[in-house]
């Protein structure tokens, strides 16, 4: 029988909050922080203990857990004058779960402070980091991901072991990507057949029988005819991704048109004040150009 100690956690977000949850409820003390105090509401209603500092979880805790939105958040984390690098306790483990760009800086911070840093970004949705759920994306050396997969069997249904240190966050955003340019696709034919007064009813049952069926569409495609934009993935963080991607690519020396033109897809959504919704109100940069709505059942009133 494993035997857990307590582990750290900064970040209650959408997939932070389910990573607790099941932490705690499968058996481990969970010392948690979070600017937001309803998240850290919503960590001590499942049973863990509220931090009032980074210091406290820095002091306390071995294994500190993050999960986080922007790769420079991680870092102000760890380099603040009383961050996790200041002093943290013997033999310590960051596990990142941000997906950041800088995984090799991070990982020279924590090694030369006596520490070990963990590349663990993830897939999926807060859904099903709510149930246990999601996939962990490893990158790194073997020992220590045997070290941490007692832990990662307790919120994920796949842990993958994606090669070495960096090699993890590259294929996240290969994924999200292709995710993201696949529901900027069909936000646009959505779009397209509203406007030419098509039987949205039949749509996506016409295109899940057949070559255009995708996870995506399973995962959001009704709830976006049905004009439901819940930021389960938001449309920020799909911009974000989509943007390191298209950065990427030009660093390579690889030519980047659909990247681009699936960035700025999304960037046109933001600049209409949609960043704090569902990745899927991209739909919604395509109906301000064609003038309908896509929508099954009532139409939402036009404010």
């Amino acid at each position: 029988m494993t035997t857990f100690e307590r582990v750290g956690f900064i970040g209650l977000g959408g997939m932070g909050r389910g990573l607790v949850k099941n932490l705690v409820a499968k058996g481990v003390a969970v010392t948690a922080y979070d600017l937001n105090p309803a998240a850290v509401a919503a960590a001590k209603s499942f049973g863990a203990t509220a931090a009032s500092n980074i210091q406290e979880i820095r002091d306390n805790c071995r294994i500190i857990m993050i999960c986080v939105n922007e790769a420079e958040d991680v870092e102000a984390l760890m380099v603040a004058p009383d961050g996790l690098l200041a002093g943290p306790a013997s033999g310590f483990i960051i596990v990142d779960h941000t997906s950041p760009q800088m995984v090799a800086k991070l990982d020279r911070m924590v090694r030369e402070t006596g520490g070990r840093y963990a590349e663990a970004p993830m897939t999926r949705t807060p859904k099903h980091a709510d149930i246990g759920k999601v996939n962990v994306l490893f990158g790194g050396e073997r020992d220590l991901l045997d070290d941490l997969r007692p832990y990662f069997e307790l919120y994920a249904e796949n842990i993958f072991h994606i090669g070495p240190l960096g090699h993890a966050i590259r294929l996240k955003l290969i994924h999200n990507y292709i995710a993201f340019a696949n529901v900027a696709a069909w936000c646009e034919g959505f779009a397209l057949a509203a406007k030419d007064g098509l039987d949205l009813s039949q749509l996506i049952s016409i295109i899940s029988a057949a070559g255009g069926k995708s996870g995506m569409l399973d995962l959001y495609g009704q709830a976006t005819l049905d004009g439901d934009f819940t930021p389960l993935m938001s449309l920020a963080n799909a911009r974000k991704d989509v943007r390191y991607y298209a950065r990427w690519l030009e660093d390579a020396g690889l030519p980047g048109f659909m990247a681009e033109a699936v960035h700025q897809t999304y960037r046109q959504a933001a600049l209409l004040g949609h960043d704090g919704e569902s990745c899927t109100a991209v739909i919604k940069a395509y109906e301000a150009v064609t003038g309908v709505e896509a929508r099954v059942g009532p139409k939402p009133e036009r404010k």
